[in-house]
């Protein structure tokens, strides 16, 4: 009985010993600097009583406003940027949307850098809208490259780079872009886009339809102190380059295997443009209804013959090669009211299966070329089977072809893209 007793008083005793401890612990402090929650902290040292308030997670909202912006996402790039921000050359950018500059904004490139677009057709492209800037001045050992991600890459994977200034249209005013409805053209000749240097854009083009087609690198409305240098266009699904009015000036352009137009102008472009090359190689089969290595409108569409202010620009230095035996509607076409100053030009086939309808064409069914701005010197290469004696003139025009087989652009100014020539 002694023993029951006093075994129960024991049991008692820890018992209450133990609600004791239970009701009273001893508090945990937090430390604010030991990389543990504790305390009554809401996030690792930091929220409670006694730390700094934890900071906020910023969320994604489609502008780009700082270089430390999510949005500014190398695995997700897309949205509207409103600040200065560069796209680094420590990683791989995966274009997966729109991207477009806004006007006060610039978008800087560093050399080296490749960007990804995702195969999304018509909604993934790169614009420079009115008032922005992009500076892109890649080198000749670091160029910037623009191409598709997709595992096998074709062209029209993805849009395209657009730029957008306030220089003169044909007509005068303002106009639409043909994609992406922004406005373009204005009274500023010396308008300033930004730079351009070493870049590549390939498998661009995409198509909303027959009629709205993006380029590799589209033109609108580009003023003169816009400095487009060294680029080069790889397999486009429309023009590797067009130009809708303005007076930018451009030099050293290369355009491979682009199923549309090499290079393309209309609606009153009137700067220069030194040393274009331009080649299909032998393998290419892709067929569009009217590809050409020049087209030359003056007036947009030829819808508006009376405009003042129609396309006129000056190049020195072409060079266009069909090695392919899909047929090129024209090597040269100049039509609806475009003058052309043309120099140290020429053109030829790459071997005899090579073809083209026309070698030189001035008409058109919605008007001819203003002839008396016409001055064309080229030398054609008879010798791969092209008909130097097919030109298709109009009243006033200038055409003066040799018979030649040296290109007048040398292949080494093209070095940088690596592009092994045939």
């Amino acid at each position: 009985m002694k023993k029951f007793l006093l075994s129960s008083f024991v049991i008692a005793t820890l018992a209450l010993t133990g609600c004791s401890k239970d009701d009273n612990p001893t508090p945990v402090v937090a430390t604010c600097n030991d990389g543990v929650q504790n305390g009554d902290e809401t996030g690792i040292d930091c929220g409670g009583s006694a730390c700094e308030p934890c900071s906020v997670q910023a969320q994604k909202d489609g502008i780009i406003a700082s270089q430390d912006d999510p949005d500014l996402d190398p695995l997700d790039l897309k949205g509207n940027v409103t600040a200065d921000v560069c796209l680094t050359n420590d990683t791989v950018w995966i274009l997966s949307g729109p991207l477009s500059v806004k006007a006060g904004a610039t978008l800087c490139i560093e050399p080296g850098t490749t960007i990804k677009a995702v195969a999304g057709g018509t909604n993934v492209y790169v614009v420079i809208e009115q008032g922005a800037k992009i500076n892109a001045a890649g080198t000749a050992a670091s160029p910037i490259k623009f191409t598709s991600n997709a595992a096998n890459p074709r062209s029209g994977d993805w849009g395209g780079i657009l730029l957008i200034g306030k220089a003169p249209i044909s007509g005068g005013g303002t106009a639409t872009t043909e994609v992406v409805d922004l406005t373009y053209g204005g009274t500023t000749p010396n308008d300033n886009s930004g730079v351009m240097k070493y870049v590549e854009a390939s498998y661009t083009g995409a198509r909303i339809n027959g009629d709205k087609e993006f380029n590799g690198i589209t033109f609108y409305g580009v003023g003169s102190e816009t400095v487009i240098e060294n680029l080069a266009v790889f397999y486009g699904d429309d023009d590797a380059y067009e130009w809708f009015g303005g007076t930018v000036n451009v030099k050293n352009l290369m355009a491979v295997n682009i199923k549309d137009d090499m290079f393309d102008w209309t609606q009153g472009w009137t700067g220069t443009a030194t040393n274009l090359y331009g080649l299909r190689e032998a393998n290419f089969t892709s067929i569009t209804e009217d590809p050409r290595g020049l087209e030359g409108d003056g007036n947009l569409d030829g819808n508006s013959p009376g405009d003042s202010g129609q396309s006129n620009p000056t190049i020195n230095g072409l060079v266009l090669i069909n090695g392919a035996a899909v047929e090129f509607s024209d090597m040269i076409k100049v039509r609806r009211g475009s003058g052309l100053t043309l120099t140290n030009a020429y053109v030829a086939f790459a071997n005899a299966s090579a073809k083209a309808a026309d070698f030189i064409d001035l008409t058109d069914s919605k008007g001819d070329a203003k002839g008396s701005s016409v001055n064309i010197s080229v030398v054609g290469d008879s010798s791969t089977g092209l008909d130097i004696a097919d030109n298709k003139t109009t009243a006033g025009a200038i055409i003066n072809v040799t018979d030649g087989t040296t290109p007048t652009v040398s292949r080494d100014l093209f070095n940088w893209t690596g592009y092994i020539f045939e």
